[in-house]
Order: structure tokens, then sequence, then C-alpha cells
């Protein structure tokens, strides 16, 4: 069995916040795959499900994020399940919006979910990155992260979420290389190719001049004055 954790915060003034993609992630996920509804349990929102032989607990903690580690911790429990089974999908400032990368332990780099699962599980559960970007400065990130996603980043934002539903069956298979592929292919899909070639390229290099005729030898003129002239007559 393995536990996913969305971080976000409920209600629907922050539904469409950046800070709620965690939420996002898991809501895709439960409707393109068929997961259970989701009902009230742990402090929070739960829907089951499997991909293949593996059972997934999707949950939502509704504590709001400063508290996200006590519905992980009630959740855990009841299923006993280790830490090394728990993925959390949450949102990323350090990457650029669409990004996706996973990682398993770690710290928790000031973000307040994370913060609370270290309190209530430690630091050995694997995470799901989900860029937002950075507003470029530390003062404005509260506001930022508790903004909506932009028009701009709708398209983009869909597409990254289609990738993780795509990837789930791999990641709950232990196969982060073909997830992250799986998200790729949404968010950057390869380029097809027309198959047609470039036209080639004129010659412009300069014509070579063709091959001159060899110069004709001129006949030797005469170069003696009247007066050797004159001599030679008399010397005959």
């Amino acid at each position: 069995m393995q536990l996913w954790v969305g971080l976000g915060n409920p209600g629907a003034k922050y539904a469409n916040n950046r800070h709620n993609i965690g939420f996002m992630a898991l809501d895709r996920i439960a409707e393109d795959h068929g997961f259970a509804p989701w009902r009230g349990k742990f402090q929070g929102q739960v829907s089951e499900g499997r991909f293949g032989s593996t059972r997934v607990v999707l949950l939502k903690p509704e504590t709001f994020m400063n508290l996200s580690g006590q519905s992980v911790r009630a959740a855990a429990d009841f299923y006993k399940v280790d830490v090394s089974d728990i993925t959390v999908f949450h949102d990323e400032l350090d990457l650029a919006p669409g990004k996706c990368r996973l990682k398993q332990g770690g710290g928790h780099a000031g973000h307040n979910g994370l913060r609370s699962i270290h309190q209530h599980m430690g630091p050995d559960y694997a995470r799901v990155r989900l860029g937002i970007g950075h507003p470029g400065h530390k003062d404005r990130v509260a506001g930022y992260v508790l903004n909506d996603f932009p028009k701009a980043e709708q398209e983009m934002l869909d597409d990254l979420l289609r990738g993780i539903s795509d990837g789930a069956p791999a990641l709950a298979a232990g196969d982060g290389s073909k997830f992250l592929n799986a998200v790729s292919l949404r968010v950057a899909p390869p380029r097809s190719s027309t198959g047609t070639k470039a036209p080639a390229k004129a010659d412009t290099s300069a014509p070579q001049d063709a091959p001159q005729p060899a110069p004709q030898k001129k006949e030797a003129t005469e170069t003696r004055s009247p007066f050797d002239k004159l001599k030679d007559h008399f010397r005959k």
C-alpha cells in the first residue's frame, strides 16, 4: 500500500491558488483512474484506488498547510504505512512553472507543509515537486503562492496535471523515470518532423576563367640605325 498526499489549503477561496497544486494533482489522478469518491477522514479528504496490484490511498489534508503533518500521521498510523511508502505532491518555488521533479528524502526548504510533515513523520518520504516559479524576492512569496494561477499559465497547468495522471501507474510501480517521461510528453512533446529536405544551396562561387590561348611570338623588330645599314651594304 502507498499513501499519496497532496498539499494545499481547504475551501473555495484557495482552490485555484499556486499553493494548492498538490490538491489539483490528486484530483486529476482520482478522476482519470476511477478512484472511489472523496470522503472525510483523518482531518482531510481521502480517496482509494489501485494501479494493478498496488493499492493507493490519496489524502488531501484539510488542516491548512501549516498543520498538514497531523493528517498525514493519522492516515499513516491507520493504514500502517511506512514513511518510505508516502509520496507528497507539493508546489516548488525553485522550479520553473510546468517543471516536475522527484526526490526521496531531504529537507523541507522552508515549505510549511513539508515542515509539518517532517515534524510528524521525519524526512524520509518521497516528494513530487511541482514547479510554480519564484516571484523574485522572498518578501513576495506568501502573496505569490496564495494567488491563483494566471490565465497565461492555465494551458501549462493542465498539461502538467495530465502528465502526472498519465504517469501515475509508473509512479506506483516505482518507475520514477517512466513517470517523469510521461509528464514531459505532455508538457514538452517532441516536435514532429516533416521529412522534407532543405533546398540545395546555389553555387555562388565565381566562375573559373576559360583557358587563354598561349601568346603568339612576335617577329623580331629591326633595331639597327640607317647608318649601320649603310655600313653593312658597303661591306658586301
